[in-house]
């Protein structure tokens, strides 16, 4: 009797192990695809390649339909089309909000990329290295063109 009793309980455990092994929740895969990505043309693409808007040679970004979204002065303050100021972009990489918070930095990746990172040093997105001061500001726009509801300042 004591036989069957054990040999009861373990087919019990192991269909137990099974079926939590089947039907367990997997934590999602991190994602490898950036968010967003400044080409060497100034294109302004997310992470499935759409073209969301460009950087023009006079360091002024418009969205896909031509409107000005914001421009870069000569002394790194991004300005809104408005003319509000939205930070500064530094030259060493660093973009920081009117508070003087750092919002995003920019990384050296390989001879003409740069990764775009957070605070907490997760990719962003990458941008070719002619645009580093565009890097935050590009990712607003990304977000403004989602509609995405988190804070870039």
């Amino acid at each position: 009797m004591k036989k069957i009793h054990t040999t009861v309980l373990a087919v019990a455990a192991l269909l137990l192990l099974t079926v939590t092994t089947v039907f367990a929740q997997k934590a999602p895969a991190k994602a490898t695809s950036t968010i967003i990505r400044i080409d060497k043309k100034g294109g302004i693409h997310d992470h499935g390649g759409t073209l969301l808007g460009h950087i023009d040679k006079n360091n002024i970004v418009r969205n896909i339909k031509g409107e000005t979204i914001y421009f870069i002065d000569k002394d790194g303050n991004v300005i809104d089309a408005k003319g509000n100021k939205l930070g500064k972009a530094k030259k060493n990489g660093f973009y920081l909000n009117n508070n003087g918070e750092t919002i995003l930095t920019v990384k050296d990746k390989g001879a003409e990329e740069c990764e775009i990172l957070d605070p907490q040093g997760h990719n962003l997105g990458t941008t070719h290295k002619n645009y580093k001061l565009h890097a935050c500001a590009a990712h607003c726009l990304f977000l403004k063109e989602k509609n995405t509801p988190r804070p870039i300042n």
